[in-house]
């Protein structure tokens, strides 16, 4: 898998992730909470599939040798 998530954008979408997954399990926003697993995935893997039609990387490019 190509990485394309990386430094704020990774931050992000771990705490929001977490943020929403908190919210569900406390009641306070229902189950629509749980989307939170997708962006909370993406962030802790590096690679968001959505990016991947776009070419949009948000990672620092790594030098070609």
């Amino acid at each position: 898998m190509v990485k394309n998530v990386g430094g704020i954008d990774k931050t992000l979408r771990i705490v929001v992730g977490a943020l929403l997954i908190v919210l569900a399990l406390t009641g306070a926003i229902g189950v629509w909470g749980w989307i939170g697993v997708i962006p909370l995935a993406t962030g802790l893997v590096g690679t968001c599939p959505a990016y991947l039609p776009f070419g949009i990387k948000t990672c620092k490019v790594e030098p070609k040798e």
